[in-house]
């Protein structure tokens, strides 16, 4: 049993990870606790891998019947229940592969149990076999995010994205007819993979908008080219989810106050994440916030031995940001906690994997207007692109925003074609400062929708 150690992180997802390997192989020794006992947290457990999994097939069908245009006969169909196999295989792949990492590093304990803090250098675990307390150089706190469940009632009737993507799922069977409560990410998105698989969806949402909070330079693009299939209704407050003798029935208010109703065979509930916060911190005088805990640039709370990295601080709630701020923690663990790395959360991407898909980083116009930081934009748009014209799928396109003067690369978004990998390319040309000349003479593979970047980029010079 270990009681003193150089490193002890609060769980074992992309925040954690990175860094309890990285100085497991410099030396030191690292204890990771997790309620669940393995690697990769919930983005294995029941969000992005498992979710994209299933995704990606819809988009085959999604695909396939956008080529109906071009003569395609012929139905294709998936079974729902081998598209969960397929899913429980891919992560169940993944399992073994991390721990194949975990045995090849001697220095690292993984200990499934929760974890509290007792003060800042001690922590006490739980586990099935009873209690251990342990002393620690360094804490690093990743307890991620869980399921935002609002007090409707009925809501007990609902499924979630952990019923829907967890290994062996409650859902096998796909529904015939779903609705959708929330407009996020999460409910836009699964709303997008059931309507491409056959199932009839209506989505409600609270605001006037998908994606509450994103830009409407990407949502007014994206919007137009979804499915028109899914019914989504706005200004919409859902009063109470009810059982009836075929499936369930969601009341709510429509935008003039009027009480309707919609019945579906299942009901997701998508109303968001909130951050699991470990018990002890604050008794330890760490400061949290609505979004979670209160970090610096470097990942510090107020005591600069203990970390937060990832979902749980809230900056950028990605599993790919969360791998990044993991290695800035511990490159500044190594340095004694006195910084020597920072988190760039403005260069991290976003993308929503919507069908098709919609990604953006950096700065867009409303929030660029709002905080008075001008931009010069630039575009390219997909009618024009080859790539976009040999699938048939030439809406939406590419927008760069650069700073006045030096053209440094300050944000873009994609709406459309590969969105969730030309936003790869802009995100690096950002974080490396780029500017619209060096997009401009770089020579992107043709024929890839990756050359309107470039192309929007000449529209400076």
């Amino acid at each position: 049993m270990l009681t003193d150690v150089d490193l002890v992180t609060i769980g074992a997802g992309g925040g954690a990870y990175p860094a309890g390997f990285r100085l497991a192989r410099s030396g030191k020794k690292v204890l990771m606790t997790d309620p669940k006992g393995v690697l990769s947290g919930n983005c294995l457990a029941e969000g992005c891998v498992p979710s994209k999994t299933v995704r990606e097939i819809a988009h085959h069908l999604w695909r396939h019947r956008q080529m109906a245009s071009f003569g395609a006969t012929g139905s294709l169909e998936a079974r729902y229940e081998q598209i969960i196999d397929h899913k429980d295989r891919v992560q169940a792949l993944r399992y073994a592969q991390h721990e194949e990492e975990l045995k090849r590093s001697p220095n690292l304990t993984l200990l499934k149990g929760s974890t509290r803090i007792l003060d800042p250098h001690t922590v006490l675990i739980e586990t099935d076999r009873g209690t251990q307390r342990v002393s620690t150089g360094n804490i690093l706190i990743a307890s991620g995010s869980d399921i935002h469940r609002p007090p409707i009632p009925g809501a007990e009737h609902c499924l979630t994205s952990h019923d829907l993507f967890k290994v062996s799922p409650n859902l096998t069977r796909r529904p015939d007819s779903m609705t959708v409560i929330g407009g996020g990410y999460i409910g836009l998105e699964t709303a997008c993979m059931f309507s491409a698989l056959g199932t009839r969806v209506t989505l409600l949402e609270q605001s006037p908008s998908v994606l509450p909070g994103t830009d409407p330079i990407v949502t007014d693009t994206l919007l137009p080219l979804l499915d028109p299939g899914i019914r989504i209704l706005f200004n919409a407050t859902v009063i109470s989810v009810e059982k009836t003798s075929n499936g369930l029935q969601v009341r709510y208010l429509d935008g003039n106050g009027k009480e309707d109703f919609q019945e579906s065979r299942s009901v997701l509930l998508a109303t968001g994440r909130k951050p699991v916060l470990p018990e002890g911190i604050k008794e330890i005088g760490i400061e949290t916030s609505p979004r979670g805990i209160v970090v610096n640039e470097a990942l510090q709370t107020k005591h600069s031995h203990i970390y937060a990295c990832g979902d749980v601080n809230g900056r950028t709630p990605l599993f790919h940001s969360a791998l990044r701020q993991s290695l800035v923690a511990a490159h500044n663990i190594m340095a004694g906690n006195s910084p020597v790395d920072y988190m760039d959360h403005r260069s991290v991407p976003t993308t929503v994997f919507t069908l098709p898909a919609a990604s953006w980083v950096g700065w867009l116009p409303e929030e660029a207007r709002q905080q008075g930081i001008r931009l010069l934009e630039t575009s390219y748009a997909f009618k024009e692109d080859s790539r976009a014209q040999i699938l048939g799928e030439t809406g939406g396109g590419i927008r760069l925003f650069f700073e006045p003067g030096t053209l440094r690369l300050m944000g873009g978004c994609v709406v459309g074609i590969d969105a969730d990998h030309l936003i790869g390319e802009m995100g690096q040309a950002m974080a490396h400062g780029l500017t619209a000349r060096d997009l401009a003479t770089f020579a992107d593979p043709h024929p890839m929708a990756s050359e309107g970047i470039g192309k929007a980029a000449r529209q400076l010079f």
